[in-house]
Parts: structure tokens; sequence; C-alpha cells
């Protein structure tokens, strides 16, 4: 199973909100390039970037710190946040981004999820967030009735190469992460599936290793509080 640092980017700098509040933004950091950098001199073999701005706004904000980070490290890194068009899409793989991750279009243009999946193999990724089971689009501000496992489903013939699921609940609250439907979404499509919200400490990583369903985990709070160290933790994955 990989794990995934993140590195999510506010107003240019590394931050991490409480289960998606912009208004509860704690900065943990002004060079994101210099923690990209941490993060891959740890031994890090991905990083896991959101433009929290674009999020919202619909388009690229926070695009001088993606491709700061995108200079300083030799490591593959997938950017979600304000991707939602084809040039959009075709200008971050240009310009050195492994994999897109496409969320808010999911739901609205699934469409465009496939074409972009067909043209680009292995470099388009689904973002799922949801609350109660069910998906939150545009920076989680509107929640939809859509069920996350049946926009999952809907892709699972496109060639899409992950779904990143989040528990908008646990996002960035340190209270672990949502096992079971994480699970339950992994055993229910082919794709492979990336949990994200509340992954704090090892055991939680073990928990979602140990599943054999789930391929990845995205942790950030508790990379930059210490309550989770990415030496120790990569190598425990290893073992």
């Amino acid at each position: 199973m990989i794990l995934y640092p993140a590195i999510d980017l506010k107003d240019g700098a590394c931050v991490r909100l409480l289960r998606g509040d912009m208004n509860a933004a704690t900065v943990f950091g002004t060079d994101p390039a210099a923690q990209a950098r941490s993060f891959a001199a740890a031994g890090a073999q991905w990083l896991h970037l959101v433009d929290l701005n674009g999020a919202f706004a619909g388009r690229p904000v926070n695009g001088g710190a993606v491709e700061a980070i995108l200079s300083a490290v030799e490591i593959p890194v997938q950017l979600g946040g304000g991707i939602r068009d084809m040039a959009t899409i075709e200008a971050w793989l240009a310009r050195g981004v492994a994999r897109v991750i496409l969320g808010t279009v999911a739901v609205e243009q699934p469409d465009l999820v496939a074409e972009a999946a067909a043209a680009f193999p292995g470099r388009v990724a689904v973002g799922i967030d949801a609350r109660g089971g069910r998906v939150a689009t545009r920076g989680w501000a509107e929640e939809t009735e859509v069920k996350a496992t049946d926009l999952a489903r809907r892709f699972e013939d496109a060639g899409v190469a992950a779904i990143i699921y989040t528990d908008i609940d646990r996002d960035g609250a340190m209270e672990g992460p949502n096992i079971l439907a994480t699970e339950a979404l992994a055993r229910a499509v082919t794709i492979p599936v990336i949990a994200s919200g509340g992954v704090s400490s090892l055991s939680d990583l073990i928990a979602l290793r140990d599943t054999g369903a789930i391929a990845g985990a995205i942790s950030g709070r508790a990379l930059y509080d210490g309550a989770l160290d990415l030496k120790e933790a990569l190598a425990a994955l290893r073992a």
C-alpha cells in the first residue's frame, strides 16, 4: 500500500483544513517546495497535492506553488482542485503532474472523465468526497444525492487509474479513517482505491493495509503535527 503525503495549498501556503472548512485552516508552512523536498527525502514514493482555492474557484489558483513543487522533486505528483476541463487537464499533465484528480466534474461531467482517461491512460484519477456516504462537490460546499459507491461504479470501465475516497467528516480531525466505508468501496469496484481523511497514526495505516483491498492512503495533518513519522510509516508498510 502506498502512502501519499498531502500538501494542501491555500493562498500559496501549506495548510490543513478541519472537515473541509476553508475558515478552519491551520498554516503549517509557507514554502510548499521545501515541504515537498522534505517528504521526498524521507522516502515518499508519491505526493498528493490539492489546490484548495482552485476547488472553490473552479480553476487553478495555486499554480505557482504547484510548479515550484514540480521543480523541487523528482517523485510523481497527483493534483486535484479546480481541474474541470480538458484544457486544464492537458496543461497540468504537460507541466509534469503525473496524475490529475477529477472530483466535481466526475459528478457533473462524467463523459469528460472518460474522455480524459482514454486520452491519458494511467494519468486520470477520480476524487470522491463524501459526507454520510453521499458525494459533495465544488470544494465540498455542495452536497448531492449521489452515493459514493454508485459514482465509483460509473467509471468501472472508463480506464480510471485510481479513486481517491475522502470521508469529509474525518478529514483533518485526527479521528482515524472510515475504514469500513473505504473497504466497502474498494471491494465494490476493480479500480484501485486510495483512502483519505483522518489517517492519523501508524495503526490507521496498518489497519487500512490489512484490509487487503485498499491500494493507498493519504495523510496530511498527522505528518505535520508529528503524530505520524513518515520514515517509520514507510518502513512499516514495506515490512
